[in-house]
């Protein structure tokens, strides 16, 4: 299975890519993550992530899509160079999936991959009107758009963006994969919870690990 490549920038948004990182990591989808430099940068709540990578070391073949959260303040993430020059090799890409989310698209935007594209993005149309750096007649008022390789959601629509992402790269999603539990009727039961009996053997084993390890650290 490829990997999972993430573009990191300074106030990115982790709550909008969380549901389909959680999809990978259930699959067991290998995520890595890139970021100008490599440098640590701040997520819109505060967290410090150091990435994994350069953007220098993207390996196109091992990956099979490139995801972009969106950002709490833009304007700083598009006039660094940086982030425009590495995804403007990105211009006619066909096999790699790329997904943005939210203000996400204004980056693919001014790289020039959204040329010709249908697409759709969560920006204020005055910064629209301040820095055109998408070209509005590809603009689709909606919630999820896409377009061959390219996946483009509102900010909103994270659930709806980590379900397309998922189907796109071979990943088992249903719509309803992460569908609100506001609205349903439940029973105790509903929330009683037990290992599958053919995974317990695994589970305790790595319990037993944990405890091993544990103790040598005392």
């Amino acid at each position: 299975m490829k990997k999972a490549a993430v573009m990191l920038y300074p106030t990115f948004s982790m709550q909008e890519i969380s549901c389909l990182t959680e999809l990978f990591k259930f699959d067991e989808k290998e995520i890595v993550t890139f970021s100008a430099g490599g440098e640590a940068v701040k997520s819109e709540d505060g967290f410090t992530i150091l990435p994994d990578r350069p953007f220098e070391n993207l390996d196109r073949e091992e990956f099979d899509c490139l995801i972009l959260p969106g950002m709490w303040e833009p304007l700083p993430v598009l006039l660094d160079g940086r982030n425009i020059r590495f995804l403007e090799q990105l211009r006619g890409e066909e096999a790699l999936v790329i997904a943005a989310i939210s203000s996400a698209p204004l980056l693919l935007g001014k790289a020039g991959v959204l040329e010709d594209r249908r697409f759709t993005a969560g920006v204020y149309e005055e910064f629209l009107d301040a820095f055109p750096v998408i070209p509005r007649s590809g603009i689709v008022r909606t919630y999820l758009v896409e377009d061959g390789n390219l996946i483009t959601a509102h900010g909103g629509a994270f659930r709806e963006f980590a379900a397309a992402v998922g189907r796109r790269v071979g990943l088992d999603c249903p719509d309803t994969v992460f569908s609100p539990m506001v609205g349903e009727e439940y029973a105790e039961e509903d929330f009683v919870f037990h290992f599958p009996p053919e995974a317990l053997e695994e589970v305790r084993a790595d319990w037993d690990r944990c405890l091993r390890a544990a103790e040598n650290t005392k």
